[in-house]
């Protein structure tokens, strides 16, 4: 039997309609790395949360809009403009009762950062404004391949799955992790010091990535190795 892996998912409203909105880099980077994905939705009833958890061997936390700074105790600053607070706050509970139930967990992007803040940790709310010193963390063109280097740290979760300290990476983000959460260690750092990888210390499979893995498959399929790794946990 393949475990069925969970995904999060955007929520959209268009010319008076709602969409429940995933890229299916996502669901493609599942099946290759052997798992069977299903979609969940943005949830109002949250107490129908264990009833997917009932369903799934391993949850992905996908990547899309900000995280409220309301959910790390700070006012937003002008950099910060997509919020879903529906999102935000599904998507805090679905952690939580995923990691009481100790199932693992792969956080892309906003996933990374969303393990961050509910775990207590806090983010960057705009690398640029508040980094000067920071490099280049966002280039929307190509994807599908590399934008900066990334340094992964020896005896890591990580550096099992890569098996290399230094790999290229692709970059889509203006928010990062500030102050780790309570039983995190960082994997990962891109060469300006910025986070780009954390993991869980407490024997939980927590795993996050600041990059996208799922859309460089089509290009490196090294990157498959992401969600291999993570899905032979959820067997």
């Amino acid at each position: 039997m393949k475990p069925i892996i969970g995904l999060t998912s955007q929520f959209e409203y268009l010319v008076n309609r709602k969409f429940s909105k995933l890229n299916y880099t996502y669901v493609d980077a599942t099946i290759k790395g052997g798992g069977v994905p299903m979609i969940i939705p943005i949830l109002k009833e949250l107490a129908d949360i264990d009833m997917y958890l009932d369903l799934v061997d391993g949850i992905i936390f996908t990547g899309g809009e900000d995280i409220s700074p309301l959910e790390f105790g700070e006012e937003p600053i002008r950099e910060v403009d997509r919020i879903c607070y529906d999102r935000d706050s599904m998507e805090m509970e679905l952690f939580k009762r995923a990691y009481e139930r100790k199932m693992p967990i792969l956080g892309i992007c906003r996933g990374l950062q969303l393990i961050n803040v509910a775990l207590g940790g806090t983010l960057y709310q705009d690398i640029n404004r508040q980094l000067p010193n920071s490099n280049g963390h966002i280039s929307t063109y190509n994807i599908e391949r590399g934008y900066h280097f990334i340094k992964i740290i020896d005896d890591t979760i990580l550096y099992d799955v890569i098996g290399e300290n230094k790999i290229r990476v692709n970059s889509q983000h203006h928010q990062s992790v500030k102050e780790l959460g309570r039983d995190l260690r960082v994997n990962a750092l891109a060469y300006d010091g910025v986070v780009e990888g954390i993991e869980s210390t407490n024997g939980n499979f927590v795993l996050g990535v600041q990059f996208h893995p799922e859309a460089m498959i089509s290009e490196h399929r090294e990157f498959v190795n992401v969600f291999q790794y993570f899905i032979n946990y959820c067997l």
